[in-house]
This record gives structure tokens, C-alpha cells and sequence, in this order.
């Protein structure tokens, strides 16, 4: 890690030099880049010089001790003893800061969830899913702005789409695709059977024309009119679009806004999030092991997590971890959830000793 941290300083001390070079200054895009790695270092470097310093003293006051006697001994040895407790503290803090940055931060996100295993009782937990990502978006401060959405015949949801925008979105949400089991007694079951249904979550970072280049000849773009539960039309006009990108069959449609421009910018956005989300499976096989795990098949054996109503329970199966309070996670508590999921992947993290 030593090794690491001494290139990271080098690297900061670089960018210091080159943020006072007047061609730099003139460079709005060069100057924003540096800047940015620039803030990003600064911290840990202000914890590396901590620990060098506190190193040196650590060793200073070894070599005085064999000439120290009286008080002068007692001094160093004190200062001995308070150095080496705090170098492992701060050997650790620096660890947890060197930890690799996810590169979708700070991105906007794209959630989809679809009613999966459980006839209409999986649609209407589709449902309940939203309102929870909902309440805790607005917890959180982001803003939550729903793309297309299929509603079925008892107020659930087929399926749905939505955008959530906000700095902490993406570090937040990014453990919830996946399968998610609920273990409850339908609204329609009449006997009091509790039934176990699922629905399907997928998160994607959004992307742009950088992140992802769409050839307009590859797209096939159809437009119809909008229709409601039950396929009645619910617009006059062809405003409802459907894209089809040929290369990867990946088919996007939105029709929940009136203009036509609208659903097929919205649809573009979906489509980006798809396509570079396919990209990195492609780049990175594990990353393709990670969409299976969050799409599955839906099926009830299949699981991240599980809401149990009888047992007032939440359990995510990735990290064993459980909580007693179903009701207040629904309504949008999340927060003791994502934690030990964040603190899950810290930890795996720093016994594969990766690097920044």
C-alpha cells in the first residue's frame, strides 16, 4: 500500500504544478478534469502525510530513547506508545479511502421493475416496491421521475420504469437489482393462505452520447396510439414509441407522455442505460454473472431478498442480513439495508486488497 500511496502523492503533486499553468487555466475541460482528481486526492494524501509524520516521530523518539533518562525517557516512551496505536488506525482509514471508486457515482439511474412469479399478488408488490424506492428517494433528497409504467387490473404494476436523479442515488440503489421475494395473504385469497410471489428489479446507470455512440440507421423507430388497462386507447394522436436497436434486438417503448418527441426522448434514455450496460457485460464476464443475478428468471428460488409479513421480517440473502421492522423498510427505510450491504462490500473489498 506504501508503494501505491507514494505514486498517489507524485500524481497529486503533478496536478498541483499543472492547476498553475496558464495553458491549463485557459483549458475550462482540461482545468474541470484536473480539478476534479485533484479534490478527489486531497484527502488522502492529508491522511498519508498524517501517518509519514507520525511515523517519524514514532521513529525519532526510538533513537533518543537509549540516551534518555528520567522524565525525558518516560516523554518519548509515552510518545512511542500513543504513535504506534494511532499508525494502525490510520494505516486502516487510508485502506478504506485507496478502496476502488465506482465508476457509474454520482450518475443518474434507471430502475425497472416488473411483476414476476404470482399472477396479479406479484403485480401489486411490484407496486409496493415502488412506493419504497419512492419514500426513500424523497428521504434522500432525489428526484424521482417515473418513465413509462403498465398497470394491471387491480391497481399493481405490470411493470415500471423510472429515473432517479441525485449525487448518493447510484451508491445507494445499486444493490437492489434483483429478484425480490414477498411471503404474505393475497388480497385475493380467501382462505388466509399466505402465498409467495416476486418481482423483478433491474438498476442501470444512466448513460450519454460519451458513454454510449447509437448509429441512427440501426434504430427502428414505430409510433402508435397510447392505450390504457385493458388496451382502450387513451390518446387520439400517435404519440406512443417503440425503438428497436437491430444490432441487440433491445426494444424500448413509452407512451405515458403525450408528445411524441417526449416518449421517443425518454425511450432513447432507456435505450442508452441498455446498451451500455450490455457494453460492460461484454468487457467484463463477472459483470455478466452480476446481471443474472439481478434479473434471474424471477422465480421464487431465486432471490436477493425476502419481505416476510407473518414474521414482521426482511432478509437479504446475499449478506444474511435481517431486520424486524417490514413495515417502516417499506415504507422507505431502507437505510440499516444498504449499509450492511455497503459495509459487506468495503470489507470484501479490502481483503482482496485492491487498489485505487
Amino acid at each position: 500500500m506504501l508503494d501505491r500511496l507514494r505514486q498517489v502523492s507524485d500524481e497529486y503533486e503533478t496536478i498541483e504544478h499543472q492547476l498553475a499553468d496558464p495553458e491549463v487555466l485557459a483549458d475550462p475541460d482540461q482545468l474541470r478534469t484536473l480539478s476534479k482528481r485533484y479534490n478527489e486526492l486531497g484527502p488522502i494524501i492529508e491522511k498519508f502525510r498524517l501517518l509519514q509524520a507520525r511515523t517519524a516521530d514514532r521513529d525519532a523518539a526510538r533513537e533518543m530513547l537509549p540516551g534518555a533518562s528520567g522524565d525525558e525517557r518516560d516523554l518519548l516512551n509515552a510518545e512511542i506508545e500513543a504513535a504506534s496505536s494511532e499508525l494502525p488506525v490510520l494505516e486502516g482509514e487510508l485502506r478504506e479511502m485507496m478502496l476502488p471508486t465506482d465508476p457509474h457515482d454520482g450518475k443518474h439511474l434507471i430502475v425497472e421493475i416488473r411483476g414476476a412469479e404470482g399472477g396479479e399478488e406479484a403485480n401489486l408488490f411490484a407496486r409496493d416496491l415502488y412506493e419504497m424506492y419512492t419514500a426513500f428517494a424523497a428521504d434522500n433528497g432525489w428526484k424521482l421521475d417515473v418513465l413509462t409504467s403498465t398497470h394491471s387490473d387491480m391497481g399493481g404494476f405490470n411493470e415500471i420504469t423510472f429515473e432517479v436523479q441525485g449525487a448518493t442515488a447510484w451508491r445507494n440503489l445499486k444493490y437492489e437489482g434483483g429478484p425480490h421475494r414477498v411471503q404474505r395473504v393475497p388480497v385475493t385469497e380467501s382462505q388466509g393462505r399466505i402465498h409467495t410471489s416476486s418481482a423483478t428489479v433491474t438498476v442501470l446507470p444512466e448513460a450519454d452520447d460519451v458513454d454510449v455512440s447509437i448509429d441512427e440507421r440501426d434504430l427502428e423507430i414505430d409510433v402508435f396510439r397510447a392505450s390504457g388497462p385493458g388496451g382502450q386507447s387513451v390518446n387520439t394522436t400517435d404519440s406512443a414509441v417503440r425503438i428497436t436497436h437491430r444490432p441487440t434486438g433491445v426494444v424500448v417503448s413509452m407512451q405515458d407522455e403525450r408528445s411524441q418527441l417526449q416518449n421517443k426522448a425518454r425511450a432513447m434514455t432507456v435505450l442508452r442505460a441498455r446498451l451500455f450496460e450490455l457494453a460492460e457485460i461484454e468487457r467484463n464476464a463477472e459483470q455478466s454473472a452480476e446481471r443474472r443475478s439481478q434479473t434471474g428468471g424471477g422465480g421464487r428460488s431465486e432471490k436477493i431478498r425476502t419481505y416476510n409479513y407473518k414474521e414482521n421480517r426482511v432478509t437479504d440473502h446475499r449478506i444474511g442480513f435481517t431486520i424486524y421492522r417490514l413495515a417502516d423498510v417499506l415504507a422507505g427505510d431502507l437505510r440499516a439495508v444498504v449499509d450492511a450491504l455497503a459495509a459487506d462490500e468495503r470489507a470484501r473489498l479490502l481483503a482482496e486488497g485492491q487498489p485505487t
